[in-house]
């Protein structure tokens, strides 16, 4: 009986243990990361598609992008516990050390950024820019101004740039536009999301939110919908160079459309059922998108 009951533990251990660096390395995120980088990948590829380095590709996004969000986590250990969405986290619980977890962000940028090495140069310093630039300098200027906003948007709109550099070697303009809709992207998707936890936010003393008399400031409604018609012209660039159709040229035109009209209710009404719309609209957005430029190139 002895025996099943420290099996039993062991097995409670692991699997907590599992959990953790589930959260560590914010699975869903991270998975997101790869899936831009390897589509843009695809995209960019010609002639037949080396899937040997399209996964060299995921793991190698995968593990940099891990170690840029376990160090995000070791940085904002002591915020992460005063908002309740972050608050279980491993460090932010005290589940977890911070040297284990910056043993496993040094581990996982030193293999990450040598996979990335493998296909040139650039890959390797996009992916140590986006690791640098989310961990050191998005992190830190969180708790000072909405200016991180911007600054996160790099790092978040590299892994398309690296997916191009990875298949062509260099630095085009198919890898310029597609970091472009990515970066604009990012700032309705964003806004939503700041409205809906602006309450947690303020608890943690973070300042990515512009506030006003003590409420998110309504002239973000208005940036969430500019930018989505900077968006619309800029999700056409992939045709106009030829990389892809007329219909995927249609299909992103039109689900430019539906965003700016998201962003255009999240601004005119400004309140949480609109940027629930908002938001839950904007995780469809970039998938789609790439994935309608891709199968177009293909067919």
């Amino acid at each position: 009986m002895s025996e099943r009951v420290a099996a039993a533990g062991i097995w409670a251990r692991s699997l907590q243990k599992a959990q953790d660096y589930y959260l560590l390395i914010k699975l869903r995120l991270s998975l997101t990361v790869v899936f831009s980088s390897v589509i843009a990948f695809l995209i960019a590829s010609n002639g037949p598609v080396n899937w040997l380095a399209a996964g060299i590709l995921a793991v190698g996004g995968f593990l940099v992008t891990g170690a840029a969000n376990s160090l995000n986590q070791v940085l904002e250990k002591d915020y992460d516990a005063l908002m309740k969405r972050t608050a279980d986290r491993p460090l932010a619980a005290g589940r977890m050390k911070i040297s284990e977890a910056v043993l496993a962000a040094g581990l996982m940028s030193m293999f990450g950024i040598s996979l990335l090495a493998l296909f040139n140069p650039w890959t390797a310093f996009l992916g140590t820019l986006s690791l640098v630039a989310y961990a050191f300098l998005y992190t830190p200027v969180k708790r000072i101004s909405p200016l991180a906003v911007v600054i996160g948007a790099v790092p978040g709109a590299l892994p398309t740039m690296i997916g191009c550099v990875a298949a062509q070697g260099q630095l085009s303009l198919l890898a310029l536009s597609l970091f472009a809709i990515q970066f604009l992207w990012q700032f309705p998707h964003f806004w939503s999301i700041g409205y809906l936890g602006f309450s947690d936010y303020q608890k943690a003393g973070y300042q990515l939110m512009p506030a006003k008399n003590g409420k998110p400031d309504p002239n973000v409604g208005f940036q969430a919908f500019l930018y989505t018609l900077f968006l619309l012209p800029v999700s056409g660039l992939p045709y106009f160079l030829g990389v892809s159709g007329v219909i995927s040229l249609v299909f992103a035109l039109l689900l430019g459309l539906a965003y700016i009209g998201f962003a255009w209710k999240f601004f005119r009404r400004y309140d949480r059922k609109s940027a629930l719309g908002l938001m839950f609209f904007s995780f469809g957005y970039i998938p789609l998108t790439l994935i309608a430029f891709w199968l177009d190139k293909v067919v």
